[in-house]
């Protein structure tokens, strides 16, 4: 309580200075140490159109902060393709994706500071409508945990959102009715956890008393001046109004795109903001602004969690980076068609927002923020030594052929069918002679698949000609600084996924001959019979047994169609997989009826061969595509591809 009212006094003398100094923006005095930016604007204007017209991006913002105030507020293109309403940093808004946890992480700690939530206790102390499994006695999932991706919960968002904001329910329910297994233990492996974080904002409803979205807004939006900015859905109408459009690259166009709405606002699904105000949110944190709390930015942004020691790690919602040797604190924000970055560097008392209103091509958006982040701390904060950053390779008998493998993401969905994301999303480690190590599939940049990296010390590696760090605990997990919110693991050989991928596509092959080629065969069957007068029919049975194979391969062949289709675009994959559309939800049914077909197709496999149905290589082929069916399904079974009403994992 006390903590309580020394945030109410801040707030009402952060409120007399308003009125008696001007705007919001400088209601605080600045911060000493602002960072010398010349020809930032220029930078800014050649870097951000560029990435608009190179990866079909309709729009995007930019903001800059530094020694306390903006020195870059900034549109660029359009927030609406069709009318060609022009993005105004100051009033267009966009959906924050999961920048929304920094404002779940800030209320949960001021009830902390009130005394009414307690890290450390077990969250089901706090609710009342549901509870969480006691998957591991003596383990409870505690508030610590959600702030910091240990909680050990499942990844599932497969049908999460909502095309109307209409259609949102209430997020006590959602969570009741959609809560995921853990996995694993609390404590024991980082992975961005949407759930979790939900959670985390249903125990500031219980704690509170007031809905998430009214308990944000009147004590860190108003205290703030972000006016523009929301956790309600549906939104206000004047927010709406002015509501950048979502789109994705389409033919010689742009698609709109939905999926933006669901009940779990806490964690990013809904709220909006404008530019500006996510700029008056970046000065709070770096002064550490009391209207929060006392002492409470400083506190998001310290480490909570690290899974190796030697590699940065987890604040509350915040991911703890380096960039030049310098401190850089980092969140980013994905919905489908908005893309959201926000850096800091709280000792050089700097701070860059940027927001782009398009996936772009390959789902390169979220990328681009990044890579303008690092375009301008390379260039006003640049490393301190003409050596700093380059990794020094040092001598040692670390056998470093054990970090060698396959590796799989701790955020990879183990129950849902997002684990199908898994047959092509693999991360390898290769050990080179010279005891360095090159790998695959680990950098966020879509242009850097590949990467090379020097030893440094004991299951320690640096990134040569680069920056990145990744460490190996000796357990089969690899820690990288490039993402502090996740962690990999080391497969087995027999869950490695290649294989998986090219059996899978093998025996679909087999699928898609027998659809093409059985209806030849039989046409060219029925052709002889005709010409040969008397001949006998086939028996029913065969008959029936040829039909059968032949609708197995037309459900496995649209299968496939439909399933290429989606994976090939990830824009569009997004899209559906949190909307769980026809497209996709169809899927899974078409799977299984065809797996219910591929059983009775190896089942007459039997009396094919008892009753010598047609010739040989008839029933080779027959038997055959019974065997395919096995290797299919049983592939599809493992990476969740089947509508069963029993797990499978």
């Amino acid at each position: 309580m006390k903590a309580h009212l020394l945030r109410i006094l801040a707030t009402a003398l952060a409120g007399a200075a308003i009125l008696t100094s001007g705007p919001a923006l400088s209601a605080v005095e600045p911060t000493p140490g602002q960072v010398d930016l010349p020809g930032l604007a220029e930078l800014v204007d050649r870097v951000v159109p560029e990435q608009l017209v190179r990866d079909r991006i309709p729009g995007a913002a930019v903001v800059v902060v530094s020694g306390g105030r903006t020195v870059l507020a900034k549109g660029y293109g359009v927030a609406d393709v069709a009318t060609g309403r022009p993005i105004d940093p100051g009033r267009t808004g966009f959906f924050t994706g999961s920048l929304a946890k920094l404002f779940t992480a800030t209320a949960a700690m001021q009830l902390v500071e009130d005394g009414k939530l307690d890290l450390r206790a077990d969250v089901n102390r706090y609710l009342t409508s549901f509870t969480i499994e006691d998957s591991y006695p003596g383990r409870p999932v505690t508030l610590e945990h959600l702030l910091t991706y240990t909680a050990g919960f499942d990844d599932d968002i497969v049908g999460l959102a909502e095309a109307d904001p209409e259609d949102v329910g209430p997020l006590s329910r959602s969570l009741a009715d959609r809560q995921p297994p853990r996995v694993r233990p609390p404590g024991t492996r980082v992975a961005y956890d949407n759930y979790g974080m939900a959670l985390a904002g249903h125990l500031v409803e219980a704690a509170s008393g007031q809905p998430f979205a009214q308990y944000v807004e009147q004590h860190i939006l108003k205290p703030l001046g972000m006016n523009a900015t929301s956790m309600a859905v549906p939104h206000a109408a004047v927010l709406d109004d002015d509501l950048a459009g979502a789109y994705r690259p389409s033919g010689d166009g742009y698609a709109t795109v939905k999926g933006q709405y669901a009940p779990w606002t806490p964690t990013g699904a809904g709220p909006v903001s404008t530019p500006a105000d996510m700029g008056r949110f970046m000065l709070a944190q770096l002064r550490d602004d009391p209207r929060l709390g006392r002492n409470l930015a400083r506190r998001l942004q310290e480490q909570h969690y690290a899974q190796d020691s030697r590699i940065p790690g987890m604040g509350y919602a915040f991911e703890l980076r380096s960039r030049n040797g310098r401190r850089l604190i980092y969140k980013d924000g994905d919905v489908p068609g908005h893309h959201n970055v926000m850096a800091l560097l709280p000792e050089e008392h700097l701070g860059v927002y940027v927001v782009y209103n398009g996936d772009g091509v390959g789902a390169v958006a979220g990328w681009n923020g990044q890579s303008l982040v690092n375009r301008i701390v390379d260039r006003y904060l640049p490393a301190a030594t003409a050596t700093a950053g380059t990794a020094r390779a040092t001598a040692g008998g670390d056998d470093v052929t054990r970090y060698a493998g396959t590796y799989r993401s701790t955020r990879a969905s183990r129950t849902s069918l997002m684990k199908a994301g898994s047959l092509f999303a693999a991360p390898t480690v290769q050990a080179n002679a010279d005891g360095t190590l090159t790998t695959t599939g680990l950098s966020p940049d879509p242009a850097r698949t590949t990467q090379h990296w020097m030893r440094t010390g004991p299951g320690l590696f640096q990134e040569r000609d680069g920056q990145a760090r990744i460490a190996f605990d000796g357990e089969g997990t690899l820690s990288s600084s490039m993402n502090p919110s996740e962690v990999l693991e080391k497969l087995a050989w027999y869950d490695v996924p290649t294989p998986h991928t090219i059996l899978f596509g093998l025996s679909a092959l087999v699928f898609v001959l027998a659809f093409l080629l059985l209806p030849i065969i039989a046409s060219v069957r029925l052709l002889r019979r005709r010409s040969r007068a008397g001949a006998s029919p086939q028996p029913t049975g065969a008959r029936a047994a040829r039909l059968l194979a032949w609708i197995t391969a037309a459900l496995v062949t649209a299968f496939i169609a439909g399933f290429a289709m989606i994976m090939s675009d990830p824009n569009v994959a997004a899209e559906l997989t949190a909307l769980n559309a026809p497209p996709l939800a169809a899927l899974p049914v078409l799977a299984t009826v065809g797996l219910l077909c591929a059983v009775l197709v190896a089942v007459t496999a039997v009396p094919a061969w008892v009753k010598g149905w047609w010739g040989r290589p008839g029933r080779l082929c027959h038997t055959t595509l019974a065997l395919a069916g096995v290797v299919f399904f049983k592939i599809a079974m493992t990476y969740n591809l089947l509508a069963l009403p029993f797990p499978t994992n």
